[in-house]
């Protein structure tokens, strides 16, 4: 898949639909940055957001992954003859109303910080029988720091009757680095997480950063999340 294909695809998406940056990000509970890094190519939205901007826009995945409207491909000089077309219609129907049934099975709802040195963009999907998570974007508007750091890792937990439990973690120890650069490299990326959304309770969700210097840790965040409207 062309990834740059792809963001300037989102943007023409946009562009017809008379949106500006800051109205999809809204619309998607992301910041407008991450739409101007998803229709340059730099990043993408995962694959439950992705199916919700094609349910949204009347969009099929094929045309938002390939970045173009297949009814914009030259027509073929050979005639088709009439049931064959029917035979594709048929199935193209059938091919859509499985992709709607499927995008209807899943809820969105936003992730956002509740601390105050920090915010953060992300989104929860979820059926009946579980859930995923996405979390992109997370800014430290805390105190300036501008302390390097040998070692920051960032780590997605869940808090539940006094038990955490770590659902996922990045790390970065390549070379000496700020707190604010390191956030920008931090997404976080869960796929079948075996929670529905109101299993969720109110600041159950939190990342833990940890920044080391030396060999030390130094410096720790406790960020707590916000599930908006999830009970």
């Amino acid at each position: 898949m062309d990834q740059e294909k792809f963001g300037k695809f989102i943007k023409e998406i946009r562009k017809k639909n008379n949106l500006t940056q800051a109205s999809l990000a809204s619309k998607y509970g992301v910041t407008y940055q991450a739409v101007s890094k998803w229709e340059t190519g730099k990043n993408m939205p995962d694959m439950a957001l992705i199916k919700q901007i094609s349910k949204d826009f009347n969009v099929s995945l094929d045309e938002l992954l390939e970045g173009e409207y297949k009814r914009k491909e030259k027509k073929k000089k050979r005639i088709i003859p009439i049931f064959v077309l029917i035979i594709i219609t048929i199935i193209l129907a059938v091919v859509f109303v499985l992709i709607s049934i499927k995008n209807q099975d899943f809820e969105f709802k936003t992730l956002s910080s509740s601390c105050s040195n920090f915010e953060i963009s992300g989104t929860i999907s979820y059926s009946e029988k579980k859930s995923a998570i996405y979390i992109s974007n997370i800014e430290y508007c805390g105190k300036e720091n501008k302390k390097r750091y040998d070692k920051i890792e960032c780590t997605l937990y869940e808090s539940t009757k006094n038990i955490d439990k770590k659902i996922s973690s990045f790390t970065y120890d390549k070379k000496p680095i700020r707190l604010d650069e390191f956030l920008k490299k931090v997404t976080f990326t869960v796929d079948n997480y075996d929670r529905v959304c109101d299993a969720y309770s109110k600041d159950s969700l939190y990342l833990l950063i940890n920044a080391q210097s030396n060999g030390e840790v130094i410096t720790t965040y406790k960020v707590p999340l916000s599930i908006k409207a999830c009970n």
